[in-house]
C-alpha cells in the first residue's frame, strides 16, 4: 500500500510521522524481547548465567557508583571545591582571569612543587 505523501496536508503528515514513530518503538521492543529470549535459551542450554559470560555487565561489579574523587581546588571566595575532573566550574574559570591567580594557587594543599625535569640520556655510539 503506497501513500502519496504529496497529497497529504502538514497535519496528516505529522500524524503519519507520529504513528510511524510509535510503530518503530513497538517493533524495537519486540526485537529486543526476541533477542533476549534467544540469549536466555542459549545460556540455559549451556548452563551459564549472564554474569558468568559478561562479569562486568551482569555481575556485582556492574552495580554501584564510581568512586568519589577528593576535591583538588578550592574557591577562594566561597566554600565551593572541584576535583579537577570534568568541565571546570564557572568560579574556577573566573578566578583564573584575575591577575596573579593560577590553577596552582587554587590547589587545596597550596602550591605544588614542580616535578624535576627528566634528563635526556645522551648515548654515544661506539664505533
Amino acid at each position: 500500500m503506497a501513500i502519496d505523501l504529496k497529497a497529504l496536508s502538514p497535519k496528516e503528515l505529522q500524524a503519519l510521522i507520529d504513528n510511524a514513530n510509535a510503530q518503530m518503538v513497538e517493533a524495537h521492543a519486540n526485537h529486543v524481547r526476541t533477542v533476549r529470549a534467544k540469549i536466555d535459551a542459549v545460556l540455559k542450554s549451556a548452563g551459564l548465567t549472564i554474569g558468568e559470560v559478561y562479569p562486568t555487565r551482569g555481575g556485582k561489579k556492574a552495580a554501584g557508583k564510581k568512586g568519589v574523587v577528593a576535591p583538588k581546588y578550592r574557591n577562594p571566595n566561597g566554600p565551593d571545591t572541584w576535583s579537577g575532573r570534568g568541565r571546570a566550574p564557572v568560579w574556577f574559570a573566573q578566578a583564573l582571569k584575575k591577575r596573579g591567580v593560577t590553577a596552582e594557587s587554587l590547589l587545596i594543599g597550596g602550591a605544588v612543587k614542580a616535578a624535576p625535569a627528566k634528563k635526556a640520556k645522551m648515548t654515544a655510539k661506539k664505533a
